[in-house]
């Protein structure tokens, strides 16, 4: 998996843990696909201060994915939901499709 679509799932499992500041900078960058200029001009702070908040916050992001492997787990579970889904077994289908939506939810 590429950096730039690991760090938009750990943004979802792990980004409400980070600063105001810090999710506003990487919603610019991963979200709105901004450069590291553009979104010090919407911040009217340097692209320097840009690059090491982005970086800080991307360390943050994953110091939290190494102590609590959510994203291991949600990637975990769906792989394993989908070998059970193989099994063609209509109810059992029907209750996977129900605990996939609940992960989509959350």
């Amino acid at each position: 998996m590429d950096r730039f679509t690991l760090n938009n799932q750990l943004i979802d499992f792990y980004g409400k843990l980070l600063s105001t500041r810090q999710q506003e900078i990487l919603n610019y960058y991963y979200y709105e696909d901004l450069s590291l200029s553009e979104i010090a001009d919407n911040l009217n702070i340097s692209r320097n201060a840009v690059f090491d908040a982005l970086k800080k916050a991307e360390e943050k992001l994953n110091y939290y994915e190494n102590e609590l492997h959510l994203l291991a787990d949600y990637n975990f579970r769906i792989e394993k939901y989908n070998q059970i889904k193989e099994l063609k077994h209509d109810k059992v289908n029907e209750i996977i499709e129900e605990l996939l939506n609940n992960e989509e939810e959350q």
